[in-house]
């Protein structure tokens, strides 16, 4: 099997809870050593690329911010491009809002002004945020996720509540459904990454551990992919191409 390079998530593959998973290290550098290297890729909107390269130094592994895309980098791509001069109102994290500013995005405190509503994972979700939210679609504006994830695991590996749970509870309330959702499996991921890799994407895997975002990604980009067991369990109706214990299983797919 000849492989250019890979895409890899990072929470449930590469770490948990910031400590990384027995393994991931040795595959990460075993990736590394691939002519085109590795990306990363993650639904987890809270953090700007050179965020998490700081992560991954922290555990030991050098990369740079153009290797890294995540849900909150890609939306507020299309934000700062689609919206230029929209007020957007977000419920979300600090994270998400610093990368949202920093792009140019104008962001608005008071419901009546919202020209978009962003809707993504924040701990700090309430009752108050989703009467605005439902205050703002009554006017018919557009209306985002940052990505599908329902849960992520938490820091004991169980699951706990993303921003999946938040948009959908909007979107019932609501009874509208997301004009976008930008993370993981979407086509606009689909586009960001195949934009990114310098050769066609049949020559490069997507490691990570859910079949809905993961290795549904990689499916609709026409990569090889992999399902690692170290995270979430297999939910979804897709089926990866390999299924290794964790990812420093790795080779055992390269040398097929």
């Amino acid at each position: 099997m000849t492989v250019a390079g890979a895409v890899v998530d990072l929470d449930g593959t590469v770490y948990l809870d910031g400590d990384p998973i027995d393994g991931a290290l040795a595959g990460l550098e075993r990736l590394a050593s691939l002519p085109d290297g590795v990306w990363f890729v993650s639904n987890n909107p809270s953090h700007s690329p050179s965020e998490y390269v700081e992560r991954l130094e922290d555990i030991g592994f050098e990369t740079r911010p153009d290797r890294i895309l995540s849900s909150g980098a890609v939306t507020t791509e299309y934000l700062a491009d689609v919206h230029a001069g929209d007020d957007v109102f977000v419920i979300g994290t600090d994270g998400l809002r610093r990368q949202l500013r920093e792009a140019g995005v104008t962001l608005c405190e008071r419901r009546s002004a919202a020209d978009v509503l962003l809707a993504s994972w924040t701990t700090e979700f309430e009752y108050d945020d989703l009467v605005a939210a439902l205050r703002i679609l009554e006017r018919d504006v557009p209306f985002y996720g940052t990505d599908p994830d329902l849960t992520f695991p938490g820091t004991d590996g169980r699951p706990i509540p993303g921003s999946g749970a938040i948009v959908r509870s909007i979107a019932e309330t609501a009874e509208r459904e997301p004009d976008r959702i930008f993370g993981k499996p979407s086509d606009a991921m689909v586009t960001a990454i195949a934009d990114r890799l310098p050769g066609p994407p049949a020559e490069y895997l997507v490691i990570g551990d859910r079949n809905e975002t993961d290795v549904a990604l990689g499916e609709r980009a026409g990569m090889t992919t992999v399902r690692v067991r170290t995270g979430a369990d297999a939910n979804g109706d897709v089926t990866p191409d390999h299924v290794v214990a964790s990812l420093g299983d790795i080779e055992s797919v390269l040398r097929g």
